[in-house]
Order: C-alpha cells, then sequence, then structure tokens
C-alpha cells in the first residue's frame, strides 16, 4: 500500500451546543479516489475544510507529508480584490526568480487552455462573477496546480455534460489522490474506486465502485437498527428489575444501578438524530388536450444581424404530446433554455410558429430562479396575497406546513430569500411550482445543489407525473431515470430527436463516431444520405391562401366549445365506469359505455389536433 500523502487522527469539530465531528480518522494515499457522500448537513464540506487545512478543528491532528501540494474546491468559493481570471488561476503558481520565460508562457498558455475549455475568459475581471462562474474559476485554479491531494466539492454544478466529461478523463489521468463529493452519481460511478461515507458523525470507507454504495450502506443500517433493537430491550428488562423491591436491595445492587445508567448513556449517545425528510406528496397533473404543443420550422439566433448573429437553432421541428419526457440536452450556450423560453412563449422565433395545445398550464423551474423575489420570504413567495395557508392539490394547508416538508426551518421561513444557500432556494422553487395548478412540467437544472436524497424523491415525483415532462440537466444518472426521449444540440443549430435516455444518446454517437472514423480511413464509403425528404419537411408549406376559408373559420371558432364538452362527456363516462357496482350490475352496459369511451378519446385527440392546426395556419396566414 502506498504511503499516506495527508491524514487525519481523532479530529472533532464543535459547533458549541453540540459535536458535529468527533473521533474521526482518515489516511489518503497516492491513487485514491474517494466519492464522499452523506446527506445535506452530515458535515461533508466542514470535513473537507478541515482535511484541505481551511479551518482548525477542536480536537485531533492533521498531517500532510513533506513537500506534497493540496488544493481545494469549496461549494462557495469567495474572492478578494480585483483581477483577471488568468491571475486568479495562475496566483499561486511557482513564479520565483529562476522561473524562465518560457515556463511563465507554458504556464499562462495552461491557464487560458482550462478557463476557455470551462467557458471562461482569461481577461474577464473577478469583480460581479456569477455563482456558476465563480466556481468554475476556482475549478481551473484548483487544477492548474496539479496537486498531490485534490479536494472537490460539487465540482459539476453549472458545467454542461461535454466538460463534465472533459473534467471525467482528466481527473482519472491523474496519479495523486482526489476526494470528491458529488450529487451526480454518473460521475462518482466513473470516477471513484473507494467510498467515504459520513453520517450521524461515523465516517466510513470501502474500498470499490460506487455502484456498491447502496447495498453496503443498507447493511450497515439494518444492523445498527437490530444492535440498538437489543439496546433497548436489555435497558427495559433492567429498568424493569430496578422497580422491582430495590429499597430492600439498595446498597447490594448499586453497581448493577450504575450499569443501567451505563447503558442509557451508551444508548442516548448512539441514538440517531432526527434526521428530517423531505416530503412531496404525489404530483397532480391538470386536465388538458392530448397535444400539448407544435412547433413548427423554428429558428433562433443570438446577436444583431449586422454583427454576425449566432444561429442557435435551425428550422427546428416538434409535436410534444401529453406524457411524454424529454430530455434537452447540449453545451453552455447552445440556446438550451433559449429554446425552452421559446416553446413557452416566453420570447418569439426568429422565424417560424410555436402553438400551445389546449388547455396547455406549464408549470417552469428557471435555473436563474426568476420566479423568486430575492427581497421577499418563503412564507410571502407562497402566500403572495396574504393569509397563511397554500392550496395544495385543491386542499388548504397551512404554510409553515408545506415549507417544513421541503426542510424549511421555522425562522427561515419569514427570512429574505438572499440569505437562503442554492439548495434552499431550489427547493422553494419546487415547493412554489408544486403549489400551482399545472399540466406540463419543465424543469431546468433541477438537480443543482440539491443533495442525493433529495434527487432520488424528485426523481419519483416526476416518474409518477401524469402529465408531460421536459427537463434541461447535466445530471446523466437523473435523465436515466426519468426520460425516454432525448433532444440533443448538435452542429450548425440542428437540434436532433433520440429515443431513450441519455445513456442510449451516447452509444448512438460512439457507433456513429465510429463510422465516420472508419469512413474517413477508406474503410467504408461515405453513403450520399438522400436529404430532399427533409428539406421538404424542414421547408414551411408555402400556401396561396391569405385567409382562412370559411369552413375553417368556423370550425376554428367551435371546436374549444366541442373540445370542452367532449371532455365533460369523457370524465362522466370515465366516473360512471370506477364504480364496481356498475359492472357487477350490468356488464353488458360497462363494455358498451368503455368502447364508446374510447372511441369518444379518440374523436376528441383529432378535434385537438384540427384545432391546433387551424390556429397555426391562421397565425401564418396573419403574418404572412
Amino acid at each position: 500500500m502506498a504511503p499516506p500523502l495527508l491524514s487525519v487522527s481523532d479530529l472533532g469539530l464543535n459547533l458549541g451546543d453540540r459535536w458535529l465531528l468527533r473521533h474521526l480518522d482518515l489516511a489518503i494515499s497516492a491513487g485514491d479516489r474517494l466519492a464522499f457522500v452523506g446527506r445535506n448537513g452530515a458535515g461533508k464540506s466542514s470535513l473537507m475544510k478541515l482535511i484541505a487545512g481551511q479551518t482548525e478543528p477542536d480536537e485531533g491532528s492533521r498531517w500532510c507529508a513533506p513537500y506534497s501540494s493540496v488544493a481545494y474546491l469549496p461549494q462557495n468559493p469567495s474572492f478578494r480584490g480585483s483581477m483577471t481570471l488568468s491571475s486568479y488561476v495562475l496566483d499561486g503558481l511557482d513564479d520565483g526568480p529562476d522561473l524562465s520565460v518560457e515556463d511563465r508562457r507554458r504556464q499562462a498558455h495552461k491557464a487560458e487552455a482550462i478557463l476557455g475549455r470551462l467557458g471562461l475568459d482569461g481577461a474577464q475581471l473577478t469583480d460581479n462573477l456569477s455563482g456558476g462562474e465563480r466556481r468554475r474559476v476556482s475549478l481551473a485554479k484548483a487544477l492548474i496546480t496539479d496537486p498531490d491531494v485534490l479536494l472537490l466539492d460539487e465540482p459539476t454544478n453549472h458545467l454542461d455534460l461535454p466538460t463534465i466529461e472533459w473534467l471525467e478523463a482528466m481527473l482519472k489521468a491523474r496519479k495523486g489522490a482526489l476526494i470528491l463529493i458529488s450529487h451526480d452519481r454518473a460521475f462518482l460511478r466513473a470516477l471513484g474506486n473507494g467510498i467515504l461515507w459520513l453520517n450521524q458523525g461515523t465516517l466510513r470507507r470501502r474500498q470499490g465502485v460506487f455502484d456498491e454504495f447502496e447495498d453496503w450502506s443498507e447493511a450497515i443500517l439494518a444492523d445498527e437498527a437490530v444492535r440498538l433493537h437489543k439496546l433497548d430491550k436489555k435497558i427495559a428488562e433492567e429498568t424493569r428489575w430496578s422497580h422491582q423491591g430495590i429499597s430492600a436491595r439498595r446498597k447490594r445492587n448499586q453497581g448493577r444501578l450504575r450499569e443501567l445508567q451505563v447503558l442509557r448513556s451508551e444508548r442516548a449517545r448512539q441514538a440517531p438524530a432526527q434526521m428530517r425528510e423531505m416530503s412531496m406528496g404525489k404530483v397532480k397533473a391538470e386536465t388538458g388536450g392530448q397535444v400539448v404543443l407544435e412547433a413548427r420550422d423554428i429558428s433562433l439566433s443570438v446577436g444583431a444581424p449586422e454583427q454576425h448573429s449566432r444561429q442557435l437553432v435551425s428550422h427546428f421541428n416538434l409535436k410534444i404530446l401529453r406524457g411524454d419526457r424529454l430530455g434537452l440536452v447540449g453545451p453552455n450556450g447552445a440556446g438550451k433554455s433559449t429554446l425552452v423560453k421559446t416553446l413557452l412563449g416566453e420570447q418569439p422565433p426568429d422565424k417560424g410558429h410555436v402553438k400551445s395545445g389546449y388547455g396547455l398550464i406549464p408549470g417552469y423551474f428557471d435555473q436563474n430562479r426568476a420566479l423568486l423575489n430575492q427581497q421577499a420570504s418563503p412564507w410571502t413567495i407562497l402566500c403572495p396575497d396574504g393569509g397563511d395557508a397554500v392550496n395544495i392539490a385543491g386542499k388548504p394547508r397551512h404554510v409553515t406546513s408545506y415549507l417544513r416538508d421541503f426542510l424549511f426551518d421555522d425562522f427561515k421561513m419569514t427570512q429574505k430569500v438572499s440569505t437562503l444557500s442554492g439548495g434552499e432556494q431550489n427547493r422553494l422553487m419546487l415547493a412554489f411550482i408544486f403549489a400551482q395548478p399545472h399540466n406540463f412540467l419543465v424543469l431546468d437544472e433541477p438537480t443543482n445543489d440539491l443533495d442525493m436524497e433529495t434527487i432520488d424523491l424528485l426523481q419519483e415525483v416526476v416518474s409518477d407525473y401524469d402529465g408531460t415532462v421536459l427537463i434541461v440537466s447535466h445530471d446523466r444518472d437523473f435523465l436515466d431515470r426519468t426520460v425516454t426521449g432525448l433532444l440533443a444540440f448538435e452542429e450548425d443549430g440542428r437540434v436532433v430527436a433520440h429515443a431513450g435516455g441519455y445513456s442510449d444518446y451516447l452509444e448512438r454517437r460512439r457507433k456513429q463516431q465510429d463510422k465516420q472514423a472508419k469512413a474517413a480511413t477508406g474503410q467504408q464509403k461515405p453513403r450520399k444520405h438522400n436529404t430532399s425528404r427533409n428539406k421538404r419537411l424542414d421547408r414551411p408549406a408555402t400556401r396561396e391562401q391569405t385567409k382562412l376559408s370559411y369552413k375553417q373559420a368556423y370550425l376554428l371558432e367551435k371546436l374549444p366549445q366541442q373540445i370542452a364538452d367532449m371532455q365533460a362527456k369523457i370524465a362522466a363516462a370515465d366516473a360512471r365506469l370506477s364504480d364496481m357496482t356498475f359492472y357487477a350490475d350490468n356488464p353488458d352496459a360497462y363494455q358498451g359505455l368503455a368502447e364508446q369511451t374510447k372511441q369518444d378519446k379518440d374523436q376528441l385527440a383529432q378535434m385537438e389536433e384540427d384545432w391546433l392546426s387551424l390556429e397555426l395556419l391562421r397565425e401564418e396566414l396573419s403574418s404572412g
């Protein structure tokens, strides 16, 4: 086994009223890549700061091997003064008088390369950086030093998928030690060769891949439950004995009473603290049409045309149906959020049309948290008109009870949103959205700053949701577990649809790249793709008419009421069919109504399709 590069012994951290960490031991050697997991509030970030030497422990010691270097990426980095990003990243590197001009040039080039790969401009100043930019700059500074021990706290937050894959490859190639805190299971799975688990103040370590964590941790928790149950049973027996005739035998049994007190003290010390768990009940989607929205031949760009605008989306067509579960992926700056806002009607496309389906009610989780007034409190955000009740699934609930489900302490319910952490603000966004009516959930980077348990719960809610879902995320595991189709930004403004999750998309992309590589070396002749059909699909249909015909205008006017009447008829039939006594009393009538209802639902879908087509045609003609 390699000698340790860094170790901590009998480490403790006291918060004043309690010990957060105590009697912790850890040794880190070259080649260790440890996935560090634990619930929010368990003390992971605090322990990382102690290991990095950023804070001093209340007891215990820290040792670092001579001439070994340590670099640390904090979860919330801070900056002092103003300097260029390149200067900040290079600050701390060896810049002594013996350093040659060539070495300085090489360092500067490396800094620019890493900053560029993270989507940053080295000439930019550190003033007024966003939270995501501060994290990426700090990550660049940690990587450029190539330290012996690298400590990363949530490094994938605010990174896109291509950059995460690049970071994975870089970290795999490192020879030194790595400790990694992340909510991204795929990231931990790709890198970890060992696991650190901090639970109830106890630090456990296991060699092996991250996939083994669930079984390992569940087995430990099960053993702990059995042991504590036996201890509880013994304490109960000793307590019963102590109440039976103790006055007559007081002197003889003082030793046994002292042992009972020791048992009680041990049980109190070992009892798990009451860890609050986030609670999100099943989220019900409102009724709506079968067609959620349709985009026809839309194009999007950024920048003024006279200044050589950049094309984000070119001739994009999409129809989303109720029940679809779509993921949206692409590099930072590709236009994912812009496309989402265009589909939701928050901004118009440069070309083409987007039409919302009948009865569409979106619930939009914006990664920039524009819905949250930073000067308001969680209470007033949920009750903007005053009062203390919020309507959840048609039933009133007290706002404090509802916010406690999302792990808000009572005193934080009336604090300004600006004082909340990133994870707390994301939980407040979820609480707000789930309190509103919706049938189309649009989640833009919902997993940022959430712990694994909360992400698991969110995944269950999304999986059980009976409406439509569109998710923008860099979390590959979350996408694999929640979506059944993917929209991927590719070159030249193309957004291509793929079946399956992100892993399926990656596999197809690898096969395509292999084919292209073989074709480039002459092993396979390139095929000529017949693009005439695609071009015909991409071009909007040329229409000679300048306005709707009388029949089209009449249908457009009458269809909404006909759709509403049909929806009411279907709802009444479904309620009748849900009564099992109906089938028992009259099976033939039950079967006849079931068949009629199926036909009515097919007819309703066709009516909604006709209405959407006519509405799109009307908009095209009026804009032409």
